[in-house]
Parts: structure tokens; C-alpha cells; sequence
């Protein structure tokens, strides 16, 4: 019997692609699945599909009261989250000169600001119980920066960083964070990239299947990895090679940081 099973697992941007896909990964390993986005068309037919272990909420990840709302909701169906996937996404491709604030102001707002809120809900419980995973899908334009990618790359970097801030604080808490970095993915947010014009990355033919991240994100859920990289095995070893040193500087970081996150254990925060 898969670990999953019995779980809550909560996802954002579960109606389509990425977030979709793992919604039925997780299902299939025996998980009830809170399922949340802003189509509730597209949410309603995946949760009929996926039956009474599932629960559909629609909500906008940008709005915090939503977000409170989204998470009281699958409690309320589905019993306390045990897992949270924030996968909801969004991608302008503008160049640095040509950012619109709008623009900036969404992918932040979906990406870091969604993901923020989010966990600020689920990490209580998570710590009470003492176990808990928050799994975080970035992507490798958050460890490059990427030409004309200046609104995607730098919310997606900065959900890499708060990943990291995560894994700092929950240390020897019992609850863990992971972010997830995808290659190119067979999505009608890659068909969008690929019509803008250069990309840089793979033909929308030779890119991974959701499915395929969806598999990862499962595996990541069951795990302890505090970064994951999805993509073709040569691809993989390069970007681990960018992302490696990344561990190093955690520790470092970790170190420097050791007597405040004391403090705040001792303060109560555990």
C-alpha cells in the first residue's frame, strides 16, 4: 500500500497540466485530494472524475482570504492537509525594458505570494502534528535567468528562496520543504512560450509529459530531497550542477542563522 494513502493532499493549479496531472497521480496512490483553482468548470469534471476522495474549491491564490478559505474548505472535506503542492502558475515572457507592472504583479502574487499564504495556513497543523510536507513547483528558469523571461524568472527564483527559508526554519520539526524545478513541459503554457517566439528550451514534441512531473512531484512528497530537478538525464546533470552548490551554502547559512532559530524554539515556535 502506498505511503499516501489516507493523506490529504492539498494542489493549486489542479485544473489543467502540471497540477492536474498530479492530482490523478495522487489519487491513484490512495490520497484524498483538495483540488484548487480559478476553473471551476475544469475543477468540477476532475473531481467528478476522481470521485469522494476529492474536493473541489475554487479560489484565486492571489487573494490571501482566498487562500484561508481554499484550505478551511478541504479540512472541512477532507481532514487536515498533510501534503501541500503549490503549482499554480502563470508566465508573461517580456524583456526587462518591457515588464508591465500588472504582469509582475500577478506572477509574483500567483508564484511566491500564493505559495506564502498557503503554507502560512497549513503549517500549523503541520507543526502540531509534527509531520507535514510542502512541496513547492518552481522551475530551472528559477535557477537561470533566461532572456526574455525577466517576470517568470524572478518569481520563480524567489520560490526557490522561500523554499529555502522553509527548509531552514522547519528544521527538526518534523514537517519539510521541497521545490521542484521542471524542464519543459508538454503544457498550453509552453505552447504560448513557443508561439511568442524562442525558447531556448525543447520542442513542444520533445518535452516531458505532465505526467512524467506529476511522477516526480509524487516521489518528492514521499521524500526528504529539499530540491528536485525534472528533465531529461543529461539536462538533470547540468542543472544539479548549477543547483548543487546550493546545499553547501544552505549548511552555511543554516549555521549563521543556528542561535536566532534557537530562539524561536525556545520562544514557542516548534
Amino acid at each position: 500500500m502506498s505511503e499516501l494513502a489516507g493523506k490529504t493532499v492539498l494542489i493549486t493549479g489542479a485544473s489543467r497540466g502540471i497540477g492536474e496531472a498530479s492530482a490523478r497521480q495522487f489519487a491513484a496512490r490512495g490520497a484524498s485530494v483538495g483540488l484548487v483553482a480559478r476553473d471551476g468548470r475544469l475543477l468540477g469534471e476532475l473531481a467528478t472524475q476522481l470521485g469522494e476522495r476529492s474536493h473541489a474549491v475554487v479560489a484565486d491564490v492571489t487573494d490571501p482570504s482566498q487562500c484561508a478559505r481554499a484550505v478551511d474548505e478541504v479540512v472541512a472535506a477532507l481532514g487536515a492537509v498533510d501534503v501541500l503542492v503549490s503549482c499554480a502558475g502563470v508566465l508573461h515572457r517580456d524583456f526587462v525594458e518591457d515588464v508591465k507592472p500588472a504582469d509582475f504583479e500577478q506572477s509574483w502574487r500567483v508564484h511566491v505570494g500564493g505559495a506564502l499564504w498557503l503554507t502560512q495556513c497549513v503549517l500549523p497543523g503541520m507543526r502540531t502534528r509534527g509531520e507535514g510536507r510542502i512541496v513547492l513547483v518552481s522551475s530551472e528558469l528559477g535557477l537561470i535567468g533566461g532572456p526574455s523571461y525577466a517576470s517568470y524568472c524572478t518569481s520563480k527564483w524567489g520560490l526557490v528562496g522561500f523554499a529555502e527559508v522553509l527548509q531552514h526554519e522547519l528544521a527538526g520539526s518534523g514537517v519539510s520543504a521541497c521545490v521542484i524545478c521542471p524542464g519543459d513541459v508538454q503544457t498550453e503554457q509552453l505552447r504560448g512560450e513557443i508561439a511568442w517566439g524562442q525558447t531556448g528550451g525543447a520542442s513542444f514534441d520533445k518535452a516531458m509529459s505532465a505526467d512524467h512531473v506529476a511522477r516526480a512531484i509524487v516521489r518528492a512528497a514521499s521524500g526528504r530531497a529539499p530540491l528536485v530537478i525534472v528533465d531529461r538525464p543529461h539536462l538533470r546533470a547540468v542543472f544539479k550542477l548549477l543547483g548543487g552548490p546550493r546545499g553547501l551554502s544552505r549548511a552555511i547559512v543554516h549555521g549563521a542563522y543556528k542561535p536566532l532559530l534557537k530562539s524561536r524554539t525556545d520562544a514557542g515556535t516548534s
